[in-house]
């Protein structure tokens, strides 16, 4: 059997001591920034409560797009 892991961006709010809070459409959820250099207002991906990669604001929206409409189903 093969697992695979679904990672939604998430948006930076707030950034304090090594940390950033990330919200992902309404919930918030606090993960490392020691990997990746991070700012409010940034769309980042999470692994393992650690921001491993910053994407850009289009490709983010349009995941989050697709994510909520397939929730929807």
């Amino acid at each position: 059997m093969i697992f695979l892991c679904l990672t939604i961006p998430g948006k930076v709010t707030k950034v304090e001591k090594g940390f950033a809070i990330v919200d992902y459409s309404g919930e918030k959820r606090k993960a490392s920034a020691q990997l990746v250099k991070v700012k409010p207002g940034d769309y980042v991906v999470v692994q393992a409560k650690f921001v491993v990669q910053k994407i850009p604001k289009k490709e983010a929206l349009e995941a989050i797009k697709l994510w909520q409409k397939q929730k929807k189903k």
